[in-house]
């Protein structure tokens, strides 16, 4: 804001040095003057930064919905958890259950007791709160809430992370069992063979809808979900654009959009052929594949792991480009027309189900 104002000031060495601080800087300028300068420190830093943080959540709200994704609660670790106490509540309830013990002056949790390789502290010998206890509170408050099975998705630097928490639940009487983290590996952005750059104007970041804007919500969402949330990404900016069968999602969703055409062309021919019929290598490999899906469908669920359900639609669009590649659909007797009418019918019901799961458009035309 002072430098906005023509004010002497210097951004710190480890202060964030993205533009984006500066365009929050001149939009509080805009929307309320430079007198918060005049405030006290206290005061000015309150104020500041709940604007910025309003300003940045806006954003991030704005950008999930762009990609589909739409939280039912947000939850703010200051006005949610600190200022209501639930950290010192936390405490409380461990120590009820004889879980603390005092040593150097700090407050520790018994989580060795629990399966954990080391006992953590809660509250360090100078009063303070370590990060671990605002962390319990948080799970806690959601076992609270009446949630009976918790899962965070949580970066690969916190792998020692789970064993910890899962102690700590336990410590508060939950089953750990009811407790699950899935780590999400790192992805790393390629074009023209290389990592790309990253943004000068937001720091040592892509902005979310940089990138959408650029790949598209379909692209992201399938790329992502292709690969096992526990392995590193390479995510292939020029591929992702291209309309070729190297691009998996174009590759899908074109499998659907030529069904579309071929029923589209049939108009009012029967699609109502006995299955009987079908009989080649391609066909078969087609209604195998239709009659796999109920049991991804399971096992994606069960394991949480989408992937399974991304990999059996690129599996489903290859099996259907190769019957494609093979045999006639309309121009055939009329009985094994309706058949395969009635097959591929079938193969476009099922890629819209398993693209819709992943929040994937089904186009009918490309």
């Amino acid at each position: 804001m002072r430098e906005a104002m023509g004010l002497p000031f210097a951004i710190p060495d480890n202060g964030y040095q993205g533009e984006y601080v500066a365009d929050i800087a001149r939009a509080f300028l805009a929307e309320r003057g430079g007198a918060i300068l005049e405030e006290p420190r206290e005061a000015r830093i309150r104020t500041l930064s709940d604007f910025a943080v309003e300003t940045i959540m806006a954003g991030v709200k704005t950008d999930l919905a762009d990609y589909g994704v739409h939280f039912d609660r947000f939850f703010s670790e200051r006005r949610d958890l600190r200022e209501k106490g639930l950290a010192e509540e936390a405490i409380r309830a461990l120590e009820a259950r004889g879980s603390l013990y005092e040593k150097d002056g700090a407050l520790w949790l018994r989580t060795t007791e629990f399966g954990d390789d080391k006992d953590r502290v809660l509250r360090k010998s100078d009063g303070n709160l370590t990060y671990f206890a605002p962390d319990i509170a948080y799970h806690k408050d959601k076992y609270d809430r009446g949630s009976s099975f918790l899962i965070d998705v949580l970066g690969p630097d916190h792998h020692g992370y789970v064993s910890r928490m899962k102690a700590a639940m336990a410590a508060l009487g939950h089953d750990p069992a009811s407790f699950e983290v899935k780590l999400i590996q790192h992805i790393r952005l390629i074009r023209g063979g290389e990592a790309a750059s990253m943004s000068k104007r937001h720091g040592e970041i892509i902005p979310m809808r940089e990138f959408l804007s650029e790949v598209g919500k379909d692209a992201a969402r399938f790329f992502f979900l292709l690969r096992s949330a526990d392995s590193p990404l390479d995510f292939d900016l020029d591929l992702a654009v291209q309309e070729s069968s190297e691009n998996p999602v174009y590759y899908v969703q074109y499998a659907h959009a030529r069904i579309s055409s071929i029923l589209r062309q049939a108009g009012d021919v029967r699609d109502d052929g006995n299955f009987a019929g079908l009989t080649s290598r391609e066909e078969m490999a087609l209604v195998r594949r239709i009659l796999a899906y109920p049991e991804e469908i399971q096992m994606a669920a069960d394991l949480r792991e989408p992937h399974h359900i991304a990999r059996f639609a690129l599996d489903l669009a290859g099996a259907f480009h190769s019957f494609y590649n093979h045999h006639r659909v309309l121009g055939v007797e009329a009985e094994l027309s309706a058949a395969r009418l009635r097959l591929v019918r079938a193969v476009a019901v099922t890629l819209r189900s398993a693209l819709g799961i992943l929040g994937v458009s089904a186009p009918e035309t490309m």
